[in-house]
């Protein structure tokens, strides 16, 4: 979809044909001009010939049907990866990406192993966001919330995300709630400040993997230049201005991190915290990078430790590991697919 271009046809129309154009593509999520009758004949068979509102991708679904990733090919020929979760409960939860690739190189992500190709516009965000609604309305289905959790560092492209999360909230976009809507950092403290005085009711999860800045460092070398006390310190800022609930990421890998005296230091880093405000999103590695995932036992007593220092604390789901589709997994290598479906 070119959206630029969409922009420049609409600018020599009537204001009111830019509004129709935009429930066209967020509201009734429609994929081919044509089916807009609405819009004059002569406009339709332009924009149908100039920019038509297909999606490039290539679509795969894990065996239990409950993870689904497609390929996204973009004008440029780049492409990203995005996650489809269908949850038990009735959500329907988009994962989107932020960069083609990632400059972080954390040593526990695929994606920033492939290097950093460029970010990715709003729109292009946007794009991920309304193949999934689109698939969904087909199933008279609805995406309910919005991940950015895929490829990439959303702070390192703070005004595309921000921009595309106005619009994914917008009522006259694809009108998904603020509360449904999170950014996942690896920890860098201007975003986490900055996004602390956004007028914007959305979630945010901050990725610490580590209870020390030296294994820290050696998982995730972001922590070289971001310390854990800089993080931690710009998330008490976070709580403090908005008053919301914080969520901590912290992905277990076999004999690296997931003992219980590591427990009892990850504890001690939220010593006077205000435990309404914080909880800790455990998960099991999902195999990418030669690391091997935690045990169940040594997830439950991980837990354990948490709670009983008086945390909250959930286990995420691991969707998605058959496709390499799960966090941590996103990653280039799927670009080499072929592109199959408009």
């Amino acid at each position: 979809m070119d959206y630029q271009k969409i922009k420049k046809i609409l600018s020599a129309e009537p204001s009111f044909r830019r509004r129709q154009a935009e429930k066209i593509i967020f509201r009734d999520l429609l994929a081919d001009w044509q089916a807009a009758t609405v819009l004059p004949k002569i406009l339709r068979d332009r924009l149908a010939v100039e920019c038509p509102l297909g999606i490039n991708t290539h679509l795969s679904a894990s065996p239990d049907q409950r993870t689904a990733k497609a390929l996204i090919t973009f004008l440029d020929g780049s492409a990203v990866e995005t996650v489809l979760m269908s949850h038990q409960d009735g959500r329907r939860t988009a994962c989107l990406s932020a960069q083609i690739g990632c400059p972080l190189a954390c040593r526990i992500c695929a994606t920033g192993q492939m290097g950093f190709k460029r970010n990715l516009t709003a729109e292009e965000m946007l794009e991920q966001a309304l193949f999934w609604a689109r698939r969904l309305k087909e199933k008279k289905e609805r995406l309910t919330n919005i991940v950015f959790m895929g490829m990439g560092e959303p702070f390192l492209n703070y005004e595309a995300v921000l921009a595309a999360v106005r619009k994914l909230n917008d009522p006259d976009g694809l009108n998904i709630g603020a509360r449904h809507i999170s950014i996942s950092t690896a920890g860098l403290p201007d975003g986490i400040r900055r996004l602390a005085k956004e007028k914007l009711q959305i979630n945010l999860a901050v990725s610490i993997h580590a209870p020390d800045d030296r294994l820290r460092s050696e998982l995730m070398p972001i922590n070289k230049k971001f310390n854990l006390r800089s993080v931690l310190a710009a998330a008490e800022y976070y709580l403090s201005k908005t008053g919301r609930r914080l969520m901590i990421e912290y992905t277990l890998i076999k004999a690296v991190n997931d003992q219980p005296a590591q427990a009892e230091a990850l504890a001690e880093l939220f010593d006077g915290w205000p435990r309404a405000l914080i909880f800790f999103n455990l998960s099991a590695y999902n195999p990418s990078a030669g690391f091997q995932p935690a045990d169940p036992d040594a997830i439950r007593q991980f837990a354990a430790v948490l709670r009983r220092r008086g945390l909250s604390v959930t286990k995420r789901y691991r969707f998605g590991r058959g496709e390499k589709a799960a966090c941590g997994q996103l990653a280039g290598a799927s670009a080499r697919l072929k592109k199959n479906k408009p």
